[in-house]
């Protein structure tokens, strides 16, 4: 693994603030968990915080964004660790999607992606203004209302059937449920 050089260092270090102030923990804030979020909002080391995005990208593109944008060339083996401990947490702070675009896709699909999530996207375009922090704590309150949204869109997946002996039988995109 080569060394970032400084102005890498500091965006890195940038996007390890933003994680924290998140709430993320010292496993999803570390290096990797930077690399992958500036990856995931587009940033390159001399780009501005208010041109990030959230384009929908697989793992292997995250991984070649980290390698030609920050000069780090993680292992193809790397791939799992960045799902599990990485983008999974992610996913579950509300800062990603995962397929937004088709939400049934086949979990072994070639085609799955995450997505930085608008809101998400929308306070990362104010770091480092006077704002910030303002923003900060209002997304952080907003949290259960983004938990709402996110769910209702899950919920949406999933396909309601009346079994013969009468019990509610729930059908989700990646795991079924028995309700009585």
């Amino acid at each position: 693994m080569t060394e970032l050089n400084n102005e890498a260092y500091d965006k890195v270090e940038d996007a390890r603030f933003i994680l924290e102030n998140l709430g993320m923990d010292a496993e999803r804030s570390n290096e990797r968990s930077a690399l992958v979020f500036l990856s995931l909002l587009g940033i390159a080391p001399d780009s501005p915080w208010v041109s990030a995005s959230n384009s929908m990208l697989g793992t292997r593109a995250i991984m070649d964004f980290i390698r030609d944008k920050y000069e780090k060339n993680y292992a193809p083996n790397t791939r799992e660790t960045i799902r599990r401990f990485t983008l999974h947490q992610f996913i579950e702070a509300l800062l990603v999607t995962q397929n937004p675009d088709k939400p049934d896709r086949p979990i072994n699909s070639p085609n799955w992606n995450y997505q930085i999530t608008a809101e998400t996207l929308k306070l990362v375009h104010h770091y480092g203004q006077e704002d910030w922090s303002i923003l900060l704590n209002d997304y952080l309150k907003s949290i259960p209302g983004i938990k709402s949204k996110y769910a209702a869109q899950r919920e949406m997946e999933k396909i309601p059937l009346i079994l013969p002996n009468g019990k509610n039988f729930c059908s989700h995109t990646r795991r079924t449920k028995y309700f009585n």
